[in-house]
């Protein structure tokens, strides 16, 4: 008998975090998995040096509990039909997240927290969670057309297939369940120098032709899913930042290397994470079959 694998959001009590919650409850109802509401605190690390309510309830405590449990109010008056659970897990939020991460179906996290410098485009927590995760990061940002999911499209940044094939199932996937489009888009460039590297029409050809070889085998395991496969010439990051405009969710793959703890994102995750108009889904390849749907 398999365990089912919950969406995990991580919480912190901040106003960024709720719509992330929001977010999260329907992306949960959609695919009828259960949400995990996670709040990572090391209070007790400074549990001498705070006073407590109570003998047995020290400030920290007690704050962490109200985090979860708020969250956990929000997410039931969004929908009840949901299955809710929460945990305070003794870490810091991206060690307890990423511990989360290794039964997960995905991590969900909002673009700010607690604590993050007024400029950032994105907080701390989010950028190593999105980089170091071994199982799918949706990171909740956008206008209010994305993240209300008005747009019915799914952008997909196709890669390579040696980093793009997970990405590429988890957008048709996510496509499928909410009955929408499919935008795949692969980015191609025009060389500096045309005389030694070819003409334009060759690399545009070359760039229809790795679209159609990574999306083969996910399209005809998902025939019912209208695709539209398109080819531009540009920088990739900037292309997926334009479309993003007109998408509830942008999905990008990213390659994990074994055994390297640094962040691991390429400029364009990096790019939309910073910058794109809707949710971006960042999906590590060479993840375990069973992690993704």
């Amino acid at each position: 008998m398999t365990t089912e694998r919950p969406l995990v959001v991580g919480v912190d009590g901040s106003d960024g975090c709720l719509p992330a919650v929001d977010w999260a409850v329907d992306e949960a109802a959609r695919h009828g998995l259960p949400l995990r509401l996670v709040h990572g605190s090391l209070w007790e690390r400074y549990e001498d040096l705070t006073p407590s309510i109570g003998p047995d309830r020290p400030v920290g405590q007690v704050r962490a509990d109200h985090i979860v449990a708020s969250a956990a109010e929000r997410a039931g008056r969004r929908n009840p039909g949901v299955k809710v659970s929460t945990d305070v897990l003794h870490a810091d939020a991206t060690d307890a997240l990423l511990r989360e991460g290794a039964t997960a179906y995905a991590l969900i996290t909002g673009s700010r927290g607690h604590g993050e410098l007024r400029g950032l485009l994105l907080g701390s927590v989010g950028l190593a969670v999105a980089a170091r995760a071994r199982c799918p990061v949706i990171v909740v940002r956008g206008d209010k057309a994305g993240l209300a999911g008005t747009h019915q499209r799914i952008l997909l940044g196709a890669g390579s297939p040696d980093t793009g094939g997970e990405a590429a199932r988890f957008a048709f996937r996510e496509t499928e369940v909410r009955g929408c489009v499919l935008d795949a888009v692969r980015a191609w460039r025009r060389p500096a120098h045309p005389s030694a590297e070819g003409s334009g029409p060759g690399h545009e050809e070359r760039a229809r032709t790795e679209l159609d070889d990574l999306l083969r085998d996910v399209s005809a395991a998902h025939r019912g899913v209208r695709v539209d496969r398109t080819a531009v010439e540009g920088p990739a990051r900037k292309v997926l930042v334009h479309r993003s405009a007109a998408a509830d969710l942008v999905v990008v793959g990213a390659r994990r290397r074994q055994g390297h703890f640094g962040l691991q994102l390429g400029t364009v995750a990096h790019t939309l994470l910073h910058h794109a108009e809707c949710p971006v889904a960042v999906v590590p390849q060479g993840v375990p079959a069973e992690t993704l749907p």
